[in-house]
Order: structure tokens, then C-alpha cells, then sequence
């Protein structure tokens, strides 16, 4: 089979387990020579020792399949970190294609409960990891894109989540940084389109351990069936989105699960209402607000979600 990718290199970040495992698999198998990078850490809330076993394992899977992959073991949060992981990319394969930012953890706990090192820690990782990694990729592509006086190619794949599309109320800090990545996204994507580099995030669906919980006893396979929420569902949407026939989807954001991908749109001005005067009264906002809020069925806000079957994860 063609292998679109041949010829180019990917970063994987929290390519160790789940999710991040399938996505270097799936772009390796389709050519990119990959970096495998996961701090190891064995708590989904980013407890215990780091380990390389996670990174190297994969590592070695890959090359073990015909493909090529080095481990990187660094902590993506820190600045510095994920300054030498670009630069390991660019050291090992003579320049970074692809970056695809999967790292996070979660620390749920209800907003009025949340420890303020609850909250830093995940919007940390998930956050300023996706910035960390981003900012310095971005800097090599702009570098090679004026060395060379004309675009070049890059691929940005950011990792959201339907918390973020429709809320999940034991996770505020998980969702609230979900929300920041798409944000992230869509400016990146405008700033480095002229360069020649795409940026989407994607919401993906599937049971790794950071989401056990969530879908415990959900969609379980039938007897020797696949799982339809496997992480090996998601993998294809990112390494389509990582090849060069993606070059026209820029500032996307796409849900993804198990045989279905959907395309979201960007928010829509629902309603739109003028004062009858030089500015608002707080008595006129509540003449026209009022009504229209109470003609709305409860949860209406979250209804585009509602239509797509989302849920928490």
C-alpha cells in the first residue's frame, strides 16, 4: 500500500499507553519515522515514578514492525523539555513534519471542592504542554519556511475533548483546558497557515485509562467483537490529518469515535436583540432576555451536542 507519510517525522507526546500508543503506531505504519515521547508516570493523575519503560516499549514495537522511532522520556510541561524534544526530532531525522500533542492527565474533583494544585497541575500538562510543544515546532517551521523562501510542510494534531463541547461537572479544570486548546489551535492555525502548517484538535472517544471510569460497562465489545470505543478507532482520523492530503483542513475541530468522525462547526450567533436607547437599561435586558431564555427548553445550550450522542470524555 501507498504510505503517505513516508519520508516525514512525527512527534507523539503521552505516546506511551492508550491513545497516544495507537496514534505513533497508526503513523508509523503509514511511514513517518516517529518520536515516541511519555514521561511514564503510572497514575492517570500523574503520580509515581517516571519511567522511559513506556516510551522505549513503544519504541521498540515500532521498530520491531519494520518502522523507525526513538523514545523521549522528558516531562512536555516543562518549557525546556519540550525544547529538547523538537530539537530530538530535528537531531534524529533532519527536521520535525508532525507533531501531535496527546499528553495529559486528569485530578477531577467538583469546582467547589478543586484544590488550587488540582487545577495547575492539569492545566499544566494538557495546556502549556500543547503550547510548549507548539511553540517550538512553530519556530522550526517558520526558520526552515524563510531559509527556504517559501512555505514548507507541517502538521499540527491537538488533542480536546467533548468535556469541553459539553461540559462535565467533576472536571472543570480538564474541561476549561480542553476549551484552551481549541483555542490554541484555531490562533495557531492562523499564525503558521502561511508558512505552510495546518493546526486541528480533534475530541476523541475512546477507553484508555485515563477515561476506565467514565466508560466502565459502555459499549462493551460482544464476544470476540472489536471495541467500538478502542483507541485504534481515533488513530486514522490523526494520520490523516498528519499526510499531505489534509493540506486544506486548517483550524479544524473533529469528534471521533468508533466509525464516526464529526466536524464541528464554530459557534453561531443564536439571537441577536438592540436597545431602544443609548444603551441598555437593566429592566430592558430583562424584557427581552428573559422570555427568550424561558421559552428555551433546559440544557438547549449543549443541544449540538445532544444531537452527536456526546458524552462525557
Amino acid at each position: 500500500m501507498p504510505l503517505p507519510l513516508r519520508g516525514l517525522s512525527a512527534i507523539v507526546t503521552g505516546a506511551g499507553r492508550g491513545l497516544g500508543r495507537a496514534e505513533a503506531l497508526e503513523l508509523a505504519r503509514l511511514g513517518a519515522a516517529v518520536v515516541v515521547n511519555d514521561l511514564g508516570r503510572p497514575g492517570r493523575d500523574g503520580s509515581g515514578e517516571a519511567s522511559a519503560g513506556p516510551a522505549e516499549e513503544v519504541a521498540a514495537e515500532i521498530r520491531a514492525a519494520g518502522g523507525t522511532a526513538v523514545a523521549h522520556t522528558g516531562d512536555v510541561s516543562d518549557f525546556e523539555q519540550a525544547r529538547e524534544l523538537v530539537g530530538l526530532a530535528v537531531a534524529a531525522y533532519g527536521r520535525l513534519d508532525v507533531l501531535v500533542n496527546n499528553a495529559g492527565i486528569l485530578r477531577d474533583r467538583m469546582v467547589f471542592s478543586m484544590s488550587e494544585e488540582e487545577w495547575d497541575s492539569v492545566v499544566r500538562v494538557h495546556l502549556k504542554g500543547h503550547f510548549n510543544t507548539t511553540r517550538f515546532a512553530a519556530a522550526h517551521w517558520r526558520e526552515r519556511s524563510k531559509r527556504a523562501g517559501r512555505p514548507v510542510f507541517g502538521r499540527i494534531v491537538n488533542t480536546s475533548s467533548e468535556a469541553f463541547l459539553a461540559g462535565s461537572a467533576g472536571q472543570p479544570n480538564y474541561a476549561a483546558a480542553k476549551g484552551g486548546i481549541v483555542g490554541l489551535t484555531t490562533s495557531t492555525a492562523l499564525a503558521l497557515a502561511k508558512y505552510g502548517v495546518t493546526a486541528n484538535a480533534i475530541c476523541p472517544r475512546a477507553r484508555t485509562r485515563m477515561t476506565e471510569d467514565v466508560f466502565a460497562g459502555v459499549g462493551r465489545p460482544a464476544a470476540g467483537g472489536p471495541d467500538p470505543l478502542a483507541p485504534e478507532h481515533v488513530a486514522p482520523l490523526v494520520g490523516y490529518l498528519a499526510s499531505p492530503a489534509a493540506a486544506h483542513v486548517n483550524g479544524q475541530l473533529l469528534v471521533v469515535h468508533g466509525g464516526m468522525v464529526a466536524v464541528v462547526e464554530r459557534p453561531r450567533v443564536a439571537a441577536v436583540f438592540d436597545t431602544k436607547q443609548d444603551t441598555f437599561t437593566y429592566d430592558e435586558l430583562d424584557a427581552v432576555l428573559g422570555p427568550y431564555y424561558a421559552d428555551r427548553p433546559a440544557g438547549e445550550t449543549f443541544a449540538a451536542a445532544e444531537v452527536l450522542g456526546l458524552k462525557r470524555g
